[in-house]
This record gives C-alpha cells, sequence and structure tokens, in this order.
C-alpha cells in the first residue's frame, strides 16, 4: 500500500498506544521516499521547519510531537525510549508509511536509534543530530525531573535554552530566542520529566553497534549537551560519517537549516532509489519473522504444484497484514500463535514457536498467550500448545533448528 498523500493528511491529531500526537504531513505527494523528523527535549516539530521545507520539492515529510512535547499528550511518566519507539511505528503505520529515513536530534536521535534496533526494514536511513548512545548522567536527569514535578521548568529554562544556541543567535536573532523560550517553558511537566527519565534510563551502546542501516551523524561545533566527542564516537559505532555544522550548537536546524539541509542532501544521494510507495515487501518480513534458512528450504523445494502458492502467501499473508505496521511485530506475532493455538494449527503453532525469538517474543509471553486461549478456545488446545512448545523450547527456538524441511508459510 503506498503512503497517503500529503495534501489528503496536512496536518493531524492521530491516537496510537492510548496517545494522542500531533502530525503534520507535507511535502510532494508521489515522492518516493519519505523523511521523519524527531524533536529534541523540550521543543517541538517546529524546529524543524526549515529544514523540512527545503526538502519538501523532492520528499514526502512527516514531523509530529513526541509524546509530552507540543500538541501532542503528555501521560504521567517516566517513559521509556521504547515508548517513544512504539509510538513512532504504531504512527507510521497510522500514517501508511513502511519505511522511511528518520532524522533525529537529541532525544529524538535517540528514539530514532531504538527504533531502528526493533524495526530495522522500517528504516531506510538515520540522521542523527547532537546526539549519542548515551546523554548525560542519571544526576543531571534527576535534578531536571525534579524541577519539573515541583512546576519550576520557567526557572530552569534560560540555562537549558542557553544550550540550544549560540551566543550569536541571541544576540542577532532575540525574538526567536524569546520564542523558544516560551516553547521550552511551556513544555507539559510531566512530558518534561518523562522524558528525562527516558534519557536517564539509556544507554543504546550495544545494540546501536549492532546496526547495519545507513546513517549520517551531524553535530554543532558548539554544542555542548551533546559535544562533538559524543558524535565522533557515534559515527565510529556506525560506521557513519561524522560532520560538524560551524556556527551552530545543539539545535542546529535552526540556527544553521542550511548546512543542515545540505549535508542532508548529500546524504540521501548515497541511498538506494527508493520505489514508489517504498514498502516492507513480503519476502523481506517473511524473512525476519521464519528467518533465512527456513524460507531458503522453502523456496529451493517449491515445485511447480506449490510455486504460486508461496508466491500468494508471500505477497498476501506477509506482505498483507504482516506487513501495515500499526502494530508492532511482536504483538503481531503473539496474535498469530493465539490464533494458531486455537484452531488448532499446530505444525504451523511449532514453526512459529521455533521463530519466536525472532520478533522478541518470549518463553513468558507464549506462557500468557496459551493461558488465556484456554480460558477463550479451550483447555485441550492450550494443553497441547504447552506440550509442543516445552519440547521446542528444549530443542531451540530458531527455525533454523527445525529436525526437517516445512513447507507452511
Amino acid at each position: 500500500m503506498p503512503d497517503s498523500p500529503a495534501s489528503t493528511f496536512p496536518a493531524a491529531f492521530v491516537t496510537v498506544n492510548g496517545v494522542t500526537l500531533h502530525v503534520r504531513r507535507t511535502g510532494a505527494p508521489h515522492a518516493s521516499r519519505t523523511l521523519v523528523f524527531l524533536n529534541s527535549l523540550g521543543s517541538d516539530a517546529r524546529i524543524w521547519d526549515a529544514v523540512a521545507a527545503a526538502l519538501s520539492d523532492s520528499c514526502r515529510v512527516l514531523q509530529y510531537d513526541q509524546r509530552g512535547h507540543g500538541l501532542s499528550d503528555a501521560p504521567p511518566g517516566p517513559y521509556t525510549l521504547r515508548d517513544h519507539a512504539e509510538d513512532l511505528a504504531a504512527l507510521l503505520g497510522a500514517c501508511g508509511v513502511r519505511r522511511a529515513v528518520l532524522v533525529g536530534v537529541s532525544v529524538g536521535g535517540m528514539i530514532a536509534q531504538e527504533f531502528a534496533a526493533r524495526y530495522p526494514a522500517r528504516v531506510e536511513g538515520l540522521v542523527l543530530v547532537g546526539t549519542g548512545t548515551k546523554i548525560g548522567e542519571a544526576a543531571l536527569w534527576n535534578a531536571r525531573i525534579a524541577a519539573a514535578e515541583a512546576g519550576d521548568l520557567a526557572r530552569i529554562a534560560p540555562d537549558a535554552l542557553s544550550r540550544w544556541f549560540t551566543p550569536a543567535f541571541f544576540e542577532t536573532r532575540p525574538a526567536e530566542a524569546r520564542g523558544y523560550l516560551n516553547m521550552l517553558s511551556r513544555t507539559s511537566p510531566h512530558g518534561y520529566a518523562g522524558t528525562c527519565a527516558a534519557l536517564r534510563d539509556a544507554d543504546l551502546g550495544q545494540q546501536t553497534a549492532r546496526l547495519t542501516v545507513p546513517a549520517v551523524v551531524l553535530c554543532g561545533e558548539h554544542d555542548r549537551s551533546t559535544p562533538p566527542e559524543l558524535g565522533r564516537a557515534l559515527a565510529e559505532a556506525l560506521g557513519a560519517p561524522f560532520h560538524l555544522i560551524p556556527g551552530a550548537a545543539h539545535i542546529p536546524s535552526v540556527e544553521q537549516p542550511q548546512s543542515v539541509t545540505s549535508h542532508l542532501r548529500q546524504f540521501l544521494a548515497t541511498l538506494p532509489q527508493a520505489a514508489s510507495g517504498d514498502t516492507l515487501d513480503g519476502q523481506s518480513l517473511r524473512r525476519r519473522v521464519l528467518g533465512d534458512a527456513h524460507v531458503d528450504r522453502a523456496t529451493a523445494a517449491a515445485t511447480d504444484l506449490d510455486r504460486d502458492f508461496q508466491a500468494f502467501i508471500t505477497a498476501f499473508a506477509w506482505g498483507g497484514p504482516w506487513a501495515r505496521g500499526h502494530l508492532d511485530l511482536k504483538t503481531r506475532h503473539l496474535l498469530t500463535l493465539a490464533v494458531l493455538t486455537a484452531l488448532p494449527r499446530e505444525h504451523e503453532l511449532e514453526l512459529h514457536i521455533r521463530a519466536a525469538r525472532n520478533t522478541g517474543v518470549t518463553p513468558d509471553d507464549l506462557r500468557e498467550v496459551f493461558l488465556q486461549v484456554a480460558v477463550y478456545a479451550g483447555v485441550p488446545v492450550a494443553n497441547r500448545a504447552f506440550a509442543i512448545a516445552k519440547r521446542v523450547l528444549a530443542e531451540g527456538t530458531s527455525p533454523d533448528t527445525a529436525p526437517a524441511y516445512r513447507s507452511d508459510p
């Protein structure tokens, strides 16, 4: 399914995971590439306006206020990076965006890293600005949480804002500086404290080092919140290029939008040409969930009798509901396991139990699924599912360990 044309969805409020997010979609409706912009702590989607506008002639653009910021809901915290990443996954599904370039600054860049670790097939590239795999120490974030919860954001905002921009910005653009001070001061205390908790508890070093998606790292040369050495370390972990933005501090998209746009264009030019309505194709999802070995066996064993059936399953099951987004991949897998248990479809159930680790489904998750099915579909089918799971888990959960070829989809 191609992305919805931007002209039909320029701005909206979309509720995902029980949180209503403010979203703006602009850009070229029929462009093949989508850019998604993620804001920093205490700001909102507007910090990307100049960059987004410059790129809207060639890309579809999605800007949104993260939970706790701007016009989006601010549920009580604490939040985690996973909360933010799952919001993004559900939002992209709701907007019909299956694959995108994520452009994030500060905590937005950490959310982009977390999302890429959880949904690598949905990320075409990463543009990480003024960020790292870990930002600040717990004491800093605990102090800010305490200030927010005490209603003191307006008191600490001037010091925080002094890190967003260089002294020259305050001298030459005082009205804008005042506006951004208002933005920060008026951030929801729940949202600010909740996201501080996400920053305090996050350390993405190991998982980010395993990412293989194309990336570029940018940093303002005068950034004191996430100094250039932090950006260089992130770039080294990713094997990605690193670029300093002259004349900028922590939010270069506001202070030096032309420079940021130029680096973005250069990065986009290095990516493979995106197909119109770029999607998570069924073959990629099938391989991600079931594993390469299983899919290779099924493909190699196909004959004239079932070759069309294999193509049908790949296109209409894996390329259909599995690829829709909205629900994360783990949730879809749990639903599949529940249905296969209840029907019962033991052959496919065994295959999907073996594939559980590919989508983050744990033995504890399996137990809860089978108990739920026992109530609504019967104890005998749940009992049989427990028996199959015990055997499969004892052997190893990967489809690659299956004792014989299976033709299941």
